[in-house]
């Protein structure tokens, strides 16, 4: 059978079960990535494994979230992982020195290669050719031990993109756009996204990295692009020509689905406020008025993304970013930040009134440059989640950096195809990839890593611990969600609120403090509850914050009408249970306050029920609960968290 390159690649990691889609799968991993608001919690887990030293070819830990040092916090969680990572055998990527996903695009990333990192966007390396998923904290951990790495087997979609793009003014970030605008936030789930056509071999890698970055949002497990010439050079730019691989999908590949997208029609879109999915041509926004513009983070940091707005800047004689414009422009790595400096670039844009930021997540997680009230940011970032940009009642639309550079004259959103003439840019000097590299610092070797102490600040608190599921949940409704609940309503972004990710009792104090401020206060009064939400819930980020700040408070289940595929598994990991309503029309039966009683939960789990029977106590209304949890999922509920399921069964096989 003719295959796709997606169930090759599979095929050549897969541990255990059949590729066949929705089955439980467990596949082993080549790689991981993490980064320091995750990393602290995941690598603090991996601790109590009990491993003396990761099982992967390469782990790097990042630091590009938590980098602003307003006082003690983050310096100690940054000075605790490259203790971590120096003692346990991952390489560890200095504050500044760049974005995880872009750096490690530009010097690890292989062809043919799997990779599970603790962020969503970790599917930015299937640019290269890599099957690359994001998962909770967790979940790398026990893969950092040597464990496979457990999902439902995806469906594999073929995106056939014909025709080419209408340069400069049409660019990458409209052609995920426009899969936002078709498929949805949640229309990826369980799916990976498999590029195909003339369109794709037109695309470098740069590009291609922000199309599978923001896979993420579509919900989707991967992004894969075949490895071909423009790989190959790549590659080679990168000093890491043996690392190519010529791979291709089988004559006549198999796929579960197809999508296809006429490149040549397609024009400069935008994401309006509060979803990367409410897409719409940029005419029926032009003339919005702006506050700011943000160019760069994990998506739209490459050269040409930056040297556009820098040309633009420089097009004409005097012109600089309007008056009422607060602009930033963000380099993917220090690489980046090196070509740009010495091209020219970066004198443009300072010149022309863009403040010019480090290498770093920054605005894109509202870590600094959050908008001001009352008005309107454009962002060539992958999210516009209510607050994300660190701004409560922020006004966030995403373009493509075409669509930003022709924004910043005016104040106001424009249409980059009325500029006229696209201005030249200075051409990309050779890459220096050793920048990236000189700060990037190898592990201990072993017999030097057994005497490493691993420093801990007052911030740093232990993991929760996990406790075996009883015989009967039985617990009040906390709280009453609606649709699209995202991770970020859970465990906020932000310097204030990202500063505690070491810290899950401090960071539980911010839990849906917009969305219901009054949720805590109930969880501490009755010491356990439920949520229940709509479709969708726990969208966006791999935090699993969002599952360790609830599991803390006493959350004991999630009701939901669907939720995304990493949020999911983050609950089950914690030993929380995930369940769905069978008929959907049950979510308006629910009131905060009511008691739901799961009267036979470990016994219905235990012998594998496909539904679980809830009572509304006091009342004769009976709920019938579904699930999808795998044989391995029933259990690592019945141990309570994945941790204790593994204890257990390393015990019972000692």
């Amino acid at each position: 059978m003719a295959e796709n390159l997606t169930n090759q690649i599979l095929a050549e990691h897969l541990e255990e079960g059949e590729l066949k889609s929705g089955s439980p799968i467990a596949l082993r991993m080549d790689q991981a990535l993490l980064q320091d608001a995750t990393g602290t919690m995941a690598l603090m887990q991996f601790e109590e494994l009990g491993v003396p030293r990761v099982k992967l070819e390469r782990a790097v830990q990042y630091v590009d979230h938590n980098v602003v040092q307003l006082d003690y916090k983050n310096p100690d969680d940054h000075r605790m992982l490259q203790a971590l990572a120096r003692k346990y055998g991952l390489h560890f990527s200095r504050p500044g020195n760049g974005i995880s996903h872009y750096i490690h695009m530009e010097r690890y990333g292989k062809p043919g290669q799997t990779m599970l990192g603790a962020d969503s966007h970790t599917t930015q390396a299937g640019c290269l050719g890599m099957v690359a998923i994001g998962a909770g904290g967790l979940d790398v951990a026990v893969v950092l031990g040597g464990y496979p790495y457990e999902i439902a087997c995806p469906e594999v979609v073929e995106v056939y993109l014909d025709g080419q793009l209408n340069r400069p003014w049409v660019q990458a970030k409209d052609i995920i756009l426009e899969l936002l605008r078709r498929v949805s936030t949640s229309g990826g789930k369980n799916k990976v996204l498999e590029f195909t056509g003339p369109g794709t071999a037109d695309l470098s890698i740069p590009e291609r990295a922000t199309i599978a970055n923001m896979v993420a949002d579509l919900g989707g497990t991967a992004g894969v692009f075949p490895p071909d010439e423009r790989t190959k050079d790549w590659l080679e730019r990168q000093d890491r020509a043996d690392d190519f691989v010529d791979l291709t999908p089988d004559q006549g590949a198999a796929y579960d689905d197809r999508i296809q997208i006429d490149l040549n029609e397609l024009g400069p879109l935008v994401a309006k406020p509060h979803n990367p999915d409410n897409v719409v041509p940029v005419e029926e926004v032009a003339g919005t008025p702006l506050a700011q513009v943000c160019i760069g983070s994990s998506v739209n940091s490459g050269y040409n993304d930056l040297a556009l707005p820098g040309a633009i800047l420089a097009d004409r004689d005097g012109q600089i970013v309007h008056p009422d414009i607060t602009a930033t422009a963000t380099p993917g790595s220090r690489q980046i930040l090196a070509a740009i400096a010495e091209s020219g670039v970066y004198r443009q844009l300072s010149d022309g009134g863009v403040r010019m930021l480090e290498p770093v997540c920054g605005p894109c997680v509202g870590m600094g440059q959050a908008p001001p009230s009352g008005a309107n940011s454009l962002r060539t970032m992958n999210r516009n989640f209510p607050g994300r940009s660190g701004t409560p009642e922020d006004s966030v639309f995403l373009c493509s950096p075409a669509v930003a550079a022709v924004s910043l004259l005016s104040g106001k959103i424009e249409d980059p195809r009325e500029y006229g003439e696209p201005p030249e840019l200075l051409p990309m000097p050779a890459l220096r990839p050793y920048v990236d590299d000189v700060h990037i610092f190898a592990p201990a070797a072993e017999d030097e890593a057994e005497q490493i102490e691993i420093p801990r600040g007052p911030n740093i608190k232990r993991p929760p611990e996990h406790k075996p599921l009883p015989d009967e949940l039985k617990a009040r409704i906390a709280t009453v969600q609606p649709d699209n609940i995202s991770t970020g309503d859970l465990a906020p972004d932000g310097v204030e609120v990202m500063s505690y990710r070491s810290n899950v009792p401090a960071i539980a104090e911010f839990t849906l403090r917009h969305r219901d401020p009054e949720f805590r206060k109930r969880l501490k009064e009755w010491g356990s509850g439920f949520i229940v939400a709509g479709e969708n819930y726990g969208q966006g980020s791999s935090r699993e914050h969002a599952a360790l700040a609830p599991l803390y408070l006493g959350v004991k289940a999630v009701i939901a009408k669907s939720f995304a595929r990493i949020h999911r598994r983050n609950l089950i990991a914690q030993g929380i249970v995930a369940l769905t309503f069978s008929d959907a029309s049950d979510y308006e039966k629910a009131e905060v306050e009511q008691c739901w009683v799961l009267a036979e939960l470990k016994r219905e789990l235990s012998e594998g029920a496909e539904t679980i029977t809830a009572r509304i106590e006091d009342t004769s209304t009976e709920l019938s609960l579904s699930h999808d949890f795998s044989e391995h999922e029933r259990e690592i509920l019945i141990a309570g968290g994945l941790l204790s399921y593994l204890r257990e069964r390393e015990t019972s096989n000692a």
